[in-house]
């Protein structure tokens, strides 16, 4: 197996949120998955099921699929930020309507336990706390260990219970284990 990080660098456990509702929603979430873990200096650790929620904030616009995977990395989390905006625009991500349709969203929400507040990045993501759409995929990638956990899994059951947040579980996806290459 290829070895992903330097010998003695670091790892950085991190989760990221992925959405779309344009074009081939699934097809896009998949690629930008696949993106991600062929990046030396990124490892796919584990991927939630696949969400169809409504949209939030803009509303006049399809439904989104929405996603979280957990991740190990030996970028800082600004390089992570920067290679994920790369993605995005690789993918067709054009950006004219605050919350607005999208080819693919992604989001860096954690990374380790770092806190953050800088004008490119604020850790943790400073809405996640408030949107099922994120909460209840994380839900289901986030570490038991991580100190966010059972904050996550309360906001997350509860969205869920209540069926008021228009998010349903669309798909389950079968992730590949570490040493098999993605789309396998």
């Amino acid at each position: 197996m290829e070895e992903r990080f330097p010998p003695n660098g670091q790892s950085f456990e991190a989760y990221v949120a992925l959405g779309s509702n344009m074009g081939e929603r699934e097809q896009l979430l998949m690629e930008a998955i696949g993106l991600i873990d062929h990046e030396p200096t990124i490892e796919v650790r584990s991927v939630s099921g696949i969400y169809e929620t409504d949209p939030v904030g803009y509303t006049d616009q399809p439904a989104f699929l929405n996603m979280a995977i957990a991740i190990r990395t030996s970028l800082s989390p600004i390089e992570l930020l920067r290679k994920l905006l790369e993605y995005e625009l690789q993918l067709g991500r054009v950006r004219q309507i605050r919350w607005g349709p999208r080819t693919i969203d992604l989001d860096l929400l954690l990374y380790d336990n770092v806190r953050m507040d800088q004008e490119e990045l604020t850790l943790p993501h400073p809405r996640m706390m408030e949107r099922s759409f994120v909460l209840v995929p994380l839900n289901d990638v986030i570490e038991v260990s991580h100190t966010l956990q059972s904050e996550v899994a309360r906001a997350a059951g509860s969205a869920l219970q209540d069926g008021k947040e228009g998010i349903t579980l669309w798909k389950t996806i079968n992730w590949r284990s570490a040493s098999e290459p993605f789309g396998s």
